[in-house]
């Protein structure tokens, strides 16, 4: 994998885990991860990826935020069972709100099926689920 796929990978990941407001902030954990950058390369990745700001003053992923509004506005219950994660919309939610979660590339995922008003979503793992779970209901609140 190129090193800067390598370095979006892990600027993805730290944007979903962090609230990261500067360059700066960005440029230190992406250190902490083992990647020494320049400022001017950060300022190229933000472009590159799309990064936006949020309302609160965060960086977070186009796909995120699409994600944040669907879940949040759709979105009525996520559940659990083993490594399956249900999510149950409003009539009608579910094929928006999964194409959103398959285009999150949310970690851990494999893929979604959904119905009318319900979406399963295949974790590779149980524990995967169980994140899956928690970041689906973290967007929830926002």
């Amino acid at each position: 994998m190129k090193k800067r796929t390598q370095r979006h990978d892990v600027i993805r990941e730290i944007v979903r885990e962090n609230s990261i407001r500067t360059q700066r902030d960005l440029a230190v954990k992406l250190q902490e991860a083992g990647h020494d950058c320049t400022q001017a390369t950060i300022s190229r990745d933000i472009t590159d990826m799309g990064l936006l700001k949020s309302q609160e003053g965060f960086y977070i992923l186009p796909e995120d935020l699409r994600l944040q509004r669907m879940v949040s506005e759709l979105v009525e219950d996520v559940n659990v069972a083993g490594n399956l994660v249900v999510v149950t919309t409003f009539p009608g939610g579910a094929a928006g709100v999964a194409g959103a979660i398959d285009s999150a590339s949310i970690e851990g995922s494999l893929g979604s099926v959904a119905g009318d008003n319900t979406i399963m979503i295949a974790a590779d793992t149980p524990e995967h689920a169980l994140g899956i779970q928690a970041t689906l209901n973290g967007l929830r609140r926002r």
